[in-house]
């Protein structure tokens, strides 16, 4: 038995997307254990929901969604790739109460108004 499953894929780490569509192959072995097997254009692939790779930076920290997300993120951006800034702390020019010095936000910093007190 044979079923058909497509995925989009999106890089954490370099911000490239892509889209993969897939031939699930459940079958029986010699020793009567079931066994899945995922074909990509023609070849035998590792399962794309256990670790997949960036196919642009070879990253594993990649986002997995439905068909189709990947085209309609292309679609409404016009067609032009995605350009990710470098990373680091981003500098403001002045901060009360610091005398003139720039101060370096960190992620803690912007995710500070989200935090819920307890109690």
């Amino acid at each position: 038995m044979s079923d058909i499953a497509s995925y989009a894929f999106a890089c954490m780490r370099c911000g490239h997307g892509w889209e993969q569509s897939y031939v699930i192959e459940h079958r029986t072995n010699a020793e009567g254990e079931r066994v899945v097997r995922y074909v990509a254009d023609g070849r035998v692939v590792p399962s794309p929901l256990s670790r997949p790779v960036c196919r642009n930076c070879d990253g594993h920290l990649v986002r997995i969604m439905r068909a189709g997300q990947v085209a309609s993120v292309r679609a409404a951006a016009g067609g032009q790739p995605h350009r990710v800034p470098a990373a680091g702390p981003v500098e403001a020019e002045r901060v009360p109460g610091q005398a003139g010095r720039p101060h370096h936000w960190h992620l803690s910093d912007l995710l500070h108004p989200f935090h819920r007190k307890a109690g």
